[in-house]
């Protein structure tokens, strides 16, 4: 059966093996990833971390040296660093689980009598679902009512071909209840979670849930799966990896160099340790996931779904925003506005009744709908025709329905045949785009000429107009095409669909952050045009489908460079349109909710589904999911991925340039000869300091006043560039050298080391909270910031004046004089930091 439609790249000839990890990694909640988020996992990835490994190393040294005390405080860090790590990957875990969830696919239930939509992982057997082209089925079932309904069975039986169904005898009802096995010849009357519908609709009783089903009997026999890292991840990684042989490299100089002119090797093991801890940037890839998984929650709060963390990463590369006009521009709240005629035009909102010359019209218009329908336009004919055709025998909620013409992308106009009991002949209704439905009518150029002049008026208005044809069919035997049949032109229907409030805002700002915004409809020309103008998108040029299909590839890249409204767009020609927008350089974001959409969906650099009226195959092809389809959540997306970027930038910057004065007072003291001013359980402490900063303090901040107004950036720039380098050396050297001269001062003047390490000490902590002003955007603290400075400071006092924490830290407490030194430099230091932290950024 070829119904036109193309299946979703990469569903099609899949193992069950590869189906079930498909459906584990995105797919329907029974098989929901499990294996990541197990606390065992947790503790299994914590004790195997460098820094661990390191803690652990330095421990068994203090033992052999005999420092039971040093050995204990640094356990106990070790568990306090266990318990934060898993609370921040759980807490992680759980926004990514609670996402999942919400992008799970979905299911329409008749309950108590009314149909709601819920996600499928609230289905209970004994559920009566509905199936319509493009959902992905949810659970196992058997079919009670079908209309021409077909499906993709590839994720279990290999083959993509389309599977026909038909609705189930009552004598096979009680056998099929309680069958779950998979038999593609047998399973006529059954649906299996994972299937797509390709065609059609039906009613079904759901039989099996979750791990009950088909499917999950296979995701039990399939390991956890690790998808690929992201291009962020990828560069993160590659970083900490340079960095991790760097300090591999100093380290064993440092050993060597400790052990050969002291003549203390177990000592040079510990400074070695210790300076490995301070240059270990392990930080670095708990910020990234922390960051993207809490940024996804808050761009959930305004309506839309991350499915793929590393859509955040492209959101603020977006130069181009390629959009649907019905539902996402506009409303999607269709209401007939105009009858046409014989190129008489009513308007609905005329105090006159409707005139008779109009009601065959109106009539043919709900019979060429679908009887209960879900579509607005067809919702909105029958609204019209129930208030204004009511008591005259133009409604026939008597007449049966005996086949239906789809719409087809060769063909955009569909057809319903009926029968009448008072009738000996069928009666046939069409509707569709006027120039499809002049064809079927057979139109010479004159009176194709005329009926565009029509067209162009209603449309000039921003309505979309369809045309409406009669006709009758005599035989029994059915024509295979809609062409065979003889038709009758009625009139066109024009339907207003007001532009969303928020829509002209929106695309003021795309416009201010240099996003083109770009519209693709297929619509009439007329009507698209309209509707762009009022929303603020360019409308001088407005290329048809039928103008694109001339275009070769190289011609079309040239137009998309000026073009900005497309009407008349079948589906599969969106594919195209993204594929010249990216060989032209853009990065294209997309919107779409069709099953033919997924393709340019999952071609796009980000794809956008419409959560209320897209399909489950258009969902899982895109990255993100509108909860409501509302165009102004698109733009807000992309300012929040614009913000975490700068945000997680800003956390590079922040880590790295905090661990310069790290290493500098660990290496230092190695250098000139100097008693050694940090052990482990200082970079414990640091780190305490260091690690809240890093996640909480910059994930916090608020997008910039003027983020909005940047060019986009560029898809080639690195998180971790040459700038951003230089910033981090301008604002880590000079408190670097800020603490490293506390220290030599402090010693120099006749101090012990015990003495001279606390005023260090407090100038390294002061430093850090110095970095986080100066790392952080111009403006107003957020309460996660003043909590932080003021648990760091509270922890600084501690240090220097509980007993307790001064014998650990080794710490003697420096009289009124000796403060005077810190008190001097660490300003200094700070502000040179924060002086040449905003001069590189401001560049």
């Amino acid at each position: 059966m070829d119904n036109g439609i193309k299946l979703e790249p990469g569903l099609s000839g899949l193992t069950q093996a590869e189906a079930a990890r498909r459906l584990a990694r995105d797919g329907p909640n029974a098989l929901r990833e499990t294996g990541h988020s197990g606390i065992w996992h947790l503790l299994r990835e914590v004790v195997t971390e460098p820094m661990f490994l390191l803690l652990l190393g330095a421990g068994g040294v203090y033992l052999w040296l005999g420092d039971s005390r040093e050995a204990a405080m640094l356990l106990g860090f070790v568990i306090l660093i266990i318990g934060i790590t898993v609370f921040q990957e759980r807490r992680t875990a759980k926004v990514l689980e609670r996402l999942r969830d919400l992008s799970s696919p979905r299911a329409l239930v008749l309950r108590d009598g009314t149909t709601r939509r819920i996600p499928g992982r609230e289905l209970v057997v004994g559920d009566v679902l509905l199936l319509a082209e493009g959902d992905r089925v949810p659970a196992d079932g058997v079919l009670l009512t079908c209309n021409e309904l077909s499906m993709d069975e590839s994720l279990l039986s290999g083959e993509s071909k389309p599977v026909p169904k038909r609705s189930a005898f009552p004598a096979e009802l009680a056998n099929l209840a309680g069958r779950t096995t998979f038999d593609a010849e047998a399973g006529a009357s059954q649906i299996f979670g994972g299937a797509m519908v390709l065609q059609g609709q039906g009613w079904a009783r759901v039989t099996a849930i979750g791990m009950a089903t088909q499917l999950g009997s296979i995701g039990r026999m399939v390991g956890d799966v690790v998808p690929p890292p992201s291009p962020l991840q990828a560069e993160t990684r590659r970083l900490v990896q340079r960095i991790a042989l760097i300090a591999l490299a100093i380290c064993a100089f440092t050993f060597l160099l400790y052990g050969y002119t002291r003549g203390d090797w177990l000592a040079a093991i510990l400074a070695a340790i210790t300076l490995a801890m301070t240059l270990l940037p392990q930080e670095l890839p708990v910020i990234q996931t922390i960051m993207l998984a809490l940024g996804a929650r808050r761009i959930a709060a305004y309506g839309v779904l991350t499915r793929r963390l590393d859509a955040i990463e492209s959101l603020g590369e977006t130069t181009v925003l390629c959009v649907d006009k019905t539902g996402t521009l506009t409303q999607n709240k269709l209401s007939v506005r105009a009858l046409s005629v014989n190129e008489a035009i009513y308007w609905t909102d005329s105090v006159e009744p409707l005139p008779e010359a109009f009601h065959a019209l109106l009539e043919y218009g709900v019979l060429a709908s679908e009887i209960a329908p879900h579509d607005p336009l067809e919702q909105a004919f029958h609204a019209y025709a129930r208030e204004v055709l009511a008591g005259t025998e133009h409604l026939h909620e008597d007449w049966s329905l005996l086949r239906e013409y789809e719409l087809s992308p060769a063909l955009l106009a569909m057809t319903h045949a009926w029968s009448a009991v008072d009738r000996k002949h069928y009666t046939l209704a069409c509707k569709g785009a006027a120039e499809a439905v002049a064809d079927l009518c057979h139109f010479d150029d004159a009176k194709l000429a005329a009926l565009r002049l029509q067209v162009a008026q209603l449309s000039s208005k921003g309505l979309r107009v369809l045309a409406v044809a009669c006709g009758r069919h005599e035989s029994p035997q059915w024509p295979a095409r809609q062409q065979d049949f003889d038709f009758e032109f009625l009139g066109l229907i024009g339907l207003a669909d007001p532009i969303r409030l928020e829509v002209p805002e929106a695309v003021a700002d795309c416009h201010a952050a240099g996003i083109r915004v770009v519209m693709i409809t297929g619509d009439d020309p007329g009507t698209a045009a309209c509707i762009a103008r009022q929303a603020g998108i360019p409308a001088e040029t407005v290329v048809t489908g039928k103008a694109l299909t001339l275009l070769d590839d190289r011609q079309l890249i040239a137009q998309v460079a000026k073009t900005s409204v497309f009407a008349r767009i079948l589906p599969a020609q969106k594919l195209r349109l993204v594929e010249a927008f990216k060989a032209a350089g853009e990065i294209v974001a997309m919107t779409g909710d069709g099953v033919n959409d997924a393709p340019a969906l999952r071609a796009a650099h980000i794809g956008v589904a419409m959560g209320e009226r897209g399909t489950d195959v258009a969902r899982e092809a895109a990255n993100l999911v509108l909860m409501q389809d509302n165009f102004g959540a698109i733009v807000e997306a992309i300012r929040q991925g614009r913000r975490i970027y700068a945000n997680l930038q800003r956390s590079v910057v922040y880590t790295i340039a905090i661990h310069m004065p790290i290493m500098g007072l660990a290496l230092a003291p190695l250098l000139f000869g100097l008693p050694l001013l940090l052990a482990p359980i200082h970079v414990m402490f640091l780190e305490l300091v260091i690690d809240p900063a890093c996640s909480l303090v910059f994930e916090a901040e608020p997008a910039a006043a003027d983020l909005m107004s940047k060019p986009p950036r560029r898809r080639s720039s690195p998180l971790f560039g040459s700038a951003t380098f230089l910033q981090c050396l301008l604002q880590g050297v000079p408190l670097t050298i800020a603490a490293v001269a506390v220290y030599m001062l402090a010693l120099g003047v006749g101090n012990a080391a015990e003495e001279a390490r606390p005023l260090a000490f407090t100038t390294l902590v002061l430093g850090n909270l110095g970095l986080l002003i100066a790392t952080r955007p111009l403006g107003k603290p957020t309460p996660v910031l003043a909590w932080v400075s003021g648990a760091t400071v509270l922890a600084l006092l501690a240090a220097l004046f509980f007993p307790p924490f001064t014998r650990v830290l080794h710490f003697a407490l420096p009289s009124p004089a000796q403060w005077l030194v810190p008190a001097l430099i660490t300003p200094i230091g700070i502000v040179q930091a924060l002086w040449l932290g905003r001069l590189v950024k401001g560049r």
